[in-house]
């Protein structure tokens, strides 16, 4: 039987700082890192998705970061496609892999090697959901979620309205709930042999982190950044323009809302997001959880030995 992969896994809520431990831990031990956030694949959006620069990688190489057009969809199932093929080409240089980011799923996808393609989309459910959206908005997708499929509906943010609509199109289709589907998913045997770790702060430090970081990103140019998008064509419902900070502030460009309302928004989603990841990472198994303020986060993965 063939050896297991190994495979690290550095997790967290936004703004914990997972970054610039990813690229400390690969230069020690041959690393590679593949990012798992579903902005930073995306060229041009470089400062509200806090992309990782050039001279910070200091020569560790990075996958899934800067391959997309903003135009092109990106979802977990392009994602988990596009992180083998990056497993696949660090263990023929025998360097071992690295993944780092805040979006649970798309870990979890690689993980447990998730399957998405049991069940195909029905187009007739989803333009009847998707009607439906347009009456009565993101509130009336979720409303029918909770009664499919309430475990989904509180794990699904309530605006990511693709994601609502898959899981009630699946229901439909099968009788199951994704949830049911999903948990199954996980009870999987896991075909790397792995370590995970997520970072965490208290709250108070963590919300505070997250302020500053936004203030940051406004100093940086961040306004500027989102007007460069609209102007290349992405529009809000581009999946590029979901991400926090641009998301909340095209209406401010639009002239609907003020600056400080736009970034007051993105500071509040950003928060909410933050304890949704938590939330997340709650759930997973066998993960090792690191309070950054409390232990030397490196010195907990200098025992990583598998």
């Amino acid at each position: 039987m063939k050896e297991k992969q190994p495979l690290i896994i550095i997790a967290g809520p936004t703004a914990v700082g997972k970054t610039a431990l990813s690229v400390e831990f690969c230069r020690e031990n041959k690393g590679e890192v593949i990012s798992a956030d579903s902005m930073q694949v995306y060229r041009m959006l470089d400062i509200g998705s806090a992309k990782i620069r050039p001279e910070e990688m200091r020569g560790v190489k990075h996958h899934l970061i800067d391959v997309l057009d903003p135009k092109e969809t990106f979802n977990v199932a392009v994602f988990q496609q596009m992180a083998k093929k990056a497993l696949r080409e660090i263990e023929e240089r025998s360097a071992l892999p690295v993944v780092c980011g805040g979006t649970g799923f798309y870990i979890q996808s690689i993980l447990y090697d998730i399957d998405f393609t049991e069940n195909p989309a029905d187009t007739g459910i989803r333009n009847a959901l998707t009607e439906i959206f347009r009456e009565e908005g993101a509130e009336g997708i979720w409303k029918l979620l909770i009664e499919k499929d309430p475990e989904s509906a509180a794990a699904i943010d309530k605006n990511n309205v693709k994601r609502m609509i898959r899981a009630i199109e699946y229901y439909e289709m099968t009788g199951e709930k994704i949830s049911v589907h999903n948990a199954r998913e996980r009870a999987k045997e896991s075909p790397f042999n792995y370590r995970y770790y997520v970072l965490t702060l208290d709250r108070e430090t963590l919300y505070r982190r997250i302020d500053e970081r936004v203030d940051r990103m406004i100093e940086e140019g961040l306004v500027e950044e989102v007007r460069r998008l609209m102007d290349y064509g992405c529009t809000p419902g581009m999946t590029s323009m979901q991400g926090l900070g641009y998301k909340q502030l095209c209406p401010y460009l639009r002239g609907e809302i003020s600056l400080d309302e736009a970034v007051m928004n993105i500071k509040q989603e950003t928060r909410h997001f933050a304890k949704r990841q938590l939330t997340w990472f709650r759930r997973e198994k066998n993960v090792r959880w690191i309070d950054v303020e409390k232990e030397n986060a490196i010195d907990v993965l200098r025992t990583w030995n598998l």
